[in-house]
């Protein structure tokens, strides 16, 4: 069996004695080296993120990983393959039956390791590499229980409706499948739209999904349900059925063509990237300034040191009224500034970029992270979002007061 699988990996020319393999042919898979192997277009590995958790996790020395990375994979005995093969067997990575190897169907659980005197299961932080990296160190030691005891929970909010579970699993297999494509197809999902109130078909290229409060949305680039805008955040849930494309057919979006004939499809990282500029996960919308004003001390409880976003910081009450003189025009901007010379000097102002067009297309969840902080939060601006919390304001206090 070692000897087909010789035959079928490497090239013709590749030697069969039992010497290590010379450079001979510049196709043969004995020519490439570890990192070529783990760091390239298909795996998507990020060779500094793969090393520091390979640091963390074995203990090796740096410039020893250097070098390990730095050999030929293949470029190895005859023997050593034959080890090779016999260790992911017992690893449980391949089958060994009737002196055959066969793939597995399902891989092996990740790797235990001792720490101390307390046995656990630990993760690598390259597994855990889709949470908060602050998260990631405490699951990475406390996930597995410790003397039979789980000490570490992770709760989080999840509305989808039992009764969609199992569809919402099937499409998540089905982009995995899609994924898995070379190259990735389109697709046509036909969505229950929640704004329109219809069902929409929208021909799309999948980028990515994302969990976000509460419930798990496809990322895709082509046609919007309202096909007003390129992007879109579609949730699972809504999803009625998914059909994958061809490149070639005559019903692609001229923008979701353009981008494929020029091989500049979009990544999971143009998403990350947008998201880290405004506050909000629609990062198709709009970015706008954001100024808040807080109650002090309420502030200094909930709000000071902890993070929002990365453009959510607070500022002085001098430099929120140069901001609105210099970012807002007329007539908000002189409105804003009589609001603001009836507050207090010593309230907490805070600055931020939000995803945010208007009161139709704006980031719904950060919309309620602003009202689960009322009404010790004042919104200063965007003025649209402003005059909206004054409506609601009033609403709210004609229910309990009429």
């Amino acid at each position: 069996m070692q000897t087909n699988w010789r035959d079928a990996f490497f090239s013709p020319t590749h030697p069969k004695g039992e010497e290590i393999p010379v450079v001979h042919d510049s196709d043969c898979p004995c020519i490439k080296t570890t990192s070529q192997w783990l760091f390239n277009e298909k795996t998507r590995i990020v060779a500094s993120q793969w090393q520091k958790s390979i640091l963390a996790y074995t203990g090796i020395d740096a410039s020893a990983l250097d070098k390990l990375l730095q050999q030929r994979l293949f470029g190895v005995t005859r023997r050593s393959l034959q080890a090779d093969l016999e260790i992911l067997a017992q690893l449980g990575w391949l089958v060994y039956r009737y002196q055959k190897y066969y793939r597995v169907c399902e891989f092996p659980p990740r790797p235990i390791t001792a720490k101390d005197d307390v046995t656990a299961t630990k993760i690598g932080a390259y597994e855990l590499n889709f949470m908060h990296e602050d998260l990631v160190a405490i699951a990475e030691y406390h996930s597995q229980k410790i003397n039979r005891v789980q000490r570490f929970f992770l709760k989080l909010d999840y509305v989808i409706p039992h009764s969609t579970l199992d569809a919402v699993e099937d499409l998540e297999c089905e982009l995995r499948q899609v994924w898995a494509k070379t190259p990735v197809p389109p697709i046509k999902l036909t969505y229950g739209s929640a704004r329109l109130g219809v069902m929409v078909d929208c021909i799309v290229y999948p980028v990515c999904i994302y969990y976000v409060q509460r419930a798990v949305y496809l990322c895709a680039y082509g046609e919007s349900p309202q096909k007003q805008s390129d992007w879109y955040n579609f949730r699972l849930d809504h999803i009625q059925s998914m059909t994958c494309l061809e490149w070639t057919n005559p019903k692609l979006p001229s923008n979701l063509l353009q981008h494929y004939r020029k091989t500049s499809l979009p990544t999971p990282d143009y998403i990350a990237l947008e998201m880290s500029k405004a506050w909000g996960f629609d990062f198709y919308l709009p970015s706008q300034l954001m100024l808040l004003r807080f109650d002090r001390q309420f502030c200094d409880r909930y709000v000071k040191g902890t993070e929002r976003h990365d453009t959510f910081e607070e500022i002085t009450y001098q430099q929120v009224q140069r901001l609105i003189q210099r970012e807002i025009k007329q007539p908000q901007q002189q409105d804003l500034l009589k609001v603001l010379a009836k507050r207090s000097e010593t309230d907490a102002y805070y600055q931020a970029h939000i995803r945010y067009q208007d009161n139709e297309h704006r980031d719904n969840n950060l919309v309620m992270r602003l009202r689960a902080w009322l009404p010790k939060v004042e919104v200063l601006t965007p003025w649209d979002l402003r005059q909206s919390f004054a409506a609601d304001a009033a609403t709210q206090f004609m229910l309990y007061h009429n």
